[in-house]
């Protein structure tokens, strides 16, 4: 299937991202023909050759730099690759599959041939976003894309309602966590290639879950990476911590904004996956008045209105900066939500007590309630660890426009041993954790294995076939760890073992304490769907208040006359609290300390019917009180209680 990518600005329609009626790579026509395009401004001459045929045809020279044929013999399935100048052989930097690893041939694919069965689906609202991340070469034992769907009745039941793919564009072996893609464009084939893909992106439909892919776009792998060959990519002006950053405002720029474009626009529409996470933008450096950000969302927000589909781009940023996510004509990116790192540093800092790092900017309950109240813990203010100001004002954001979490790849995968916070905190601070994220009016996303308490870490692997990039990648994670880790032994990434010791294993699911975790998260996500103050995120009311020297956080949430008081206590020791309400009764929703979550037990009735409401916390615990009417949002709110003063 031909495709035109037109991105249009609010003055002009831009010519760089006119893909000029032709895809990047080799694109299968409806009459059977193959076209091949491909960009190599420096190239005097490119041709292709065709594996399967042993013969070498040439391209014709098109403005631009890009070079084209169209070839009526190739089918899907061929084998092919680039000839630079009549001498340097190179696989195509749009290819769709490599079936024998980033050195082998690029493969013909015809998107078009997969028999989807997902007419209908439309997608999920992002407030109603309820993210589940997962790597998967470890997330089953079959280590691929068709191992994934025998879980997704499972987190279905659990109630997610998003799965969060880590990168799975084709990297170096058959071991990695996904950065270090070298073919953008390409299915991994170690995980099933792009029929595997679509075959997961389908079922996940069916079991209405959208999937967000996460995709790099501020730099390429190391090991397989021939882009440079074919033009300026990338630029030396700027540097990245994982390689040369990819050239976004320089000369021949535009032309690559149009192949990242052009990427983007491919996962979300050839594989129908329904958003897209933007790995580390902090780390694109671009001045361009039209940056590639803003390009990309006009381009994604075009797409959705043409497919009538809910399409999404959620970025990671360490900036703390708002801009990204406020729409176009405010001065933002226009992109639809972004993660909050803070929210996680501030939850973890408080539960373990580590100081080290840049958690040594948080730790304090009041960072967490900052945190929760306004998605940024740091919006101006000076960062120790940073040894500068950090952030700006998220004022104006919607709730629904932060991701939350208590743990994901990065922070269980970036200690030096991989330890997740199942093995660093209490099975009461577990319960704690959870309900802090899972209770928050933002989007929560769990990472693999923490609904029931996964032990095995999670931990950085490999499979380069350089030896010495290999080492070089052992000294790097050294280097890493030197603001954290003082003592002890990093993991080798290339070793088998720590690739096979970061698999999950569900049979702990059988175990009492694990399922009992389990049945915890579904019913906090049950809560968080039935109860209209708690999933009413962008419009129901948040009230919080901090007692201090008993390490305790409260939170009132109310949508029309539905209303919840949340307590946290985070202190070692029980923890009273009261407050006068007009109207009754209330009731207790839930209580992690209950002896049913295997807690010590619950101080609390599952009805209060008196005007002093009296709160008492177990140590490490959570509760949650609702008014009788919590279910019924349409009830008029003045019949209902309200707080005076807070807890």
């Amino acid at each position: 299937m031909l495709r035109t990518c037109t991105v249009e600005t609010n003055q002009s329609t831009s010519r760089v991202l006119v893909a000029e009626n032709c895809r990047l790579g080799a694109a299968v026509g409806p009459e059977g023909h193959c076209e091949f395009n491909v960009w190599a401004p420096h190239a005097e001459n490119v041709s292709v050759r065709l594996v399967n045929q042993n013969q070498t045809v040439p391209l014709k020279p098109e403005g631009h730099g890009y070079h084209r044929a169209l070839i009526p013999t190739v089918r899907a399935g061929d084998r092919y690759v680039y000839v630079l100048n009549q001498k340097q052989e190179r696989a195509d930097p749009a290819s769709r599959y490599q079936p024998e690893g980033v050195f082998g041939p690029s493969q013909v694919v015809d998107l078009a041939d997969f028999q989807w069965r997902d007419s209908d689906w439309r997608g999920v609202e992002l407030s109603d976003y309820l993210l589940y991340e997962l790597h998967v070469g470890t997330y089953t034992q079959s280590e691929t894309f068709e191992g994934v769907i025998d879980h997704l009745p499972r987190l279905r039941d659990l109630g997610i309602t998003a799965v969060e793919l880590m990168p799975v564009a084709q990297f170096s072996g058959a071991r990695n966590w996904g950065y270090d893609g070298v073919f953008p464009f390409a299915v991994q084939h170690s995980y099933g290639g792009p029929k595997g893909l679509n075959s997961l992106v389908d079922a996940c439909h069916r079991h209405g879950l959208a999937v967000v892919l996460d995709v790099v776009y501020n730099h390429l792998g190391p090991e397989g990476n021939f882009l440079a060959d074919f033009g300026p990519y990338f630029t030396q002006r700027y540097q990245t911590p994982w390689g040369s950053a990819v050239n976004f405002d320089g000369e021949y720029s535009d032309e690559v904004v149009r192949f990242f474009v052009e990427n983007a626009l491919t996962w979300l529409e050839d594989y129908h996956i329904d958003a897209l996470r933007l790995d580390a933008i902090h780390g694109i450096v671009d001045r361009n008045a039209q940056p590639f950000l803003a390009l990309l969302s006009t381009a994604v927000e075009n797409l959705a209105r043409r497919s009538n589909r809910h399409v999404y781009l959620i970025a990671e940023s360490d900036l703390n900066d708002a801009r990204f996510v406020r729409a176009l004509d405010q001065g933002g990116y226009g992109l639809h939500a972004q993660w909050s790192d803070d929210f996680h540093h501030a939850l973890h800092a408080l539960q373990t007590g580590e100081r080290n790092g840049y958690y040594q900017d948080f730790g304090s309950i009041e960072d967490l309630r900052r945190a929760i109240d306004d998605g940024y813990v740091y919006t101006g203010q000076y960062s120790a660890y940073r040894k500068r100001r950090q952030g700006n004002s998220p004022a104006g954001i919607r709730k629904s426009q932060f991701v939350v979490c208590s743990q994901n790849h990065d922070q269980v995968g970036n200690r030096m041993l991989g330890e997740r916070t199942s093995t660093l905190i209490s099975f009461e601070a577990l319960k704690l954790s959870a309900a802090c994220v899972l209770l928050s009016p933002y989007l929560p996303l769990l990472f693999m294995g923490e609904e029931y308490g996964e032990t095995a870490p999670f931990l950085y692997f490999t499979s380069h076939s350089d030896p010495s990039l290999a080492q070089a990648v052992q000294n790097g994670r050294r280097a890493e760890f030197a603001h954290f880790f003082n003592e002890g032994e990093v993991p080798d990434p290339q070793s088998i073992t720590t690739f096979q010791r970061s698999k999950l294993n569900c049979k702990l699911l059988q175990d009492p304490q694990h399922k009992i975790l389990w049945d915890f998260y579904r019913e906090l996500i049950r809560l968080r769907n039935s109860v209209p103050a708690l999933h009413k995120t962008d419009s129901s009311t948040l009230d919080s208040f901090v007692d201090q020297p008993q390490q305790c956080l409260f939170l009132r949430r109310k949508h029309g006359s539905s209303e919840v008081w949340i307590g946290f206590n985070f202190g070692d020791r029980g923890a009273n609290s009261s407050a006068t309400t007009t109207g009754l009764p209330w009731q207790k929703l839930l209580d992690s300390a209950d002896t049913k979550w295997m807690g010590p037990g619950s101080n609390l009735d599952d009805s209060l019917d008196t005007h002093e409401l009296r709160v008492i916390l177990q140590p490490k615990s959570c509760c949650v009180l609702g008014n009788i009417s919590v279910n019924d949002s349409k009830a008029p709110a003045e019949d209902q209680p309200t707080m005076r003063h807070g807890f």
